[in-house]
């Protein structure tokens, strides 16, 4: 009787416990997956525009279309989660409709506004065409093998702040797909590693961050980009 009333204190725990780490943000007790962007609305985002400052009258950066999210470009900013996320895989299903342009997938966001009056401190994943995968370090900074090679052979230019080397190249030149087919990324952020997947080719592995958790985000940066998915599973 012991054994079985301490078993159903245990499973009441349990699942209070569930009930507080993801309301948090930072996870799941579930094994299923949770899904910031629903296909329906922007619930759970919100915009930083700077064009929108002071309540100015601006068209939408973003939107939702046929089931799709729709970054349109312009006004430049970007649209960031409300929640905080650590330990967790990434799926993003992405395309650039029209031509060629720049985007990106920003993890460990914080302090908005940190870079050039518009980027988030974080590390963005890069979607710019032909070159998916980079790391780009704002505010942040995160480690990879050949450094030297992939960001800068001065190691004193290294770091996140402007005039910095923020920049690593992605270790392919020829996983994404042609301009206007779909792109699958897929990013694993796990205490300070950041490993970055495109169409299944391993692109970047990154450690030693000096962020383990934030905000996500995704860029208005020029052009339109489309993602009919973006996608949550917690580590």
């Amino acid at each position: 009787m012991f054994i079985s009333q301490l078993s159903a204190s245990f499973r009441t725990l349990l699942g209070a416990l569930c009930v507080i780490v993801a309301a948090s943000g930072l996870g799941s007790c579930a094994s299923t997956s949770t899904i910031p962007f629903n296909g329906e609305n922007l619930d759970g985002w919100h915009t930083d525009i700077p064009d929108a400052d002071g309540g100015a009258e601006v068209a939408a950066s973003f939107g939702v279309e046929d089931g799709m999210l729709k970054s349109y470009g312009t006004p430049e900013g970007h649209l960031i989660t409300d929640g905080i996320y650590r330990d967790y895989r990434l799926t993003v299903e992405y395309r650039f409709p029209g031509e060629p342009g720049n985007c990106g997938i920003l993890v460990h966001c914080s302090t908005p506004r940190r870079l050039y009056g518009m980027f988030p401190a974080s590390i963005e994943c890069q979607l710019n065409s032909g070159h998916a995968g980079d790391f780009w370090c704002i505010g942040e900074t995160i480690s990879t093998p050949d450094m030297e090679k992939r960001r800068n052979p001065d190691p004193s230019t290294w770091g996140g702040e402007k005039g910095q080397s923020r920049r690593i190249l992605n270790l392919t030149d020829d996983s994404e797909n042609p301009v206007g087919e779909w792109n699958t990324m897929v990013i694993e952020c796990r205490g300070d590693t950041i490993d970055i997947w495109v169409n299944g080719d391993h692109v970047n592995s990154g450690y030693d961050c000096t962020a383990s958790e934030g905000q996500i985000a995704v860029q208005a940066e020029g052009v339109p980009c489309d993602f009919r998915k973006i996608e949550l599973e917690p580590l």
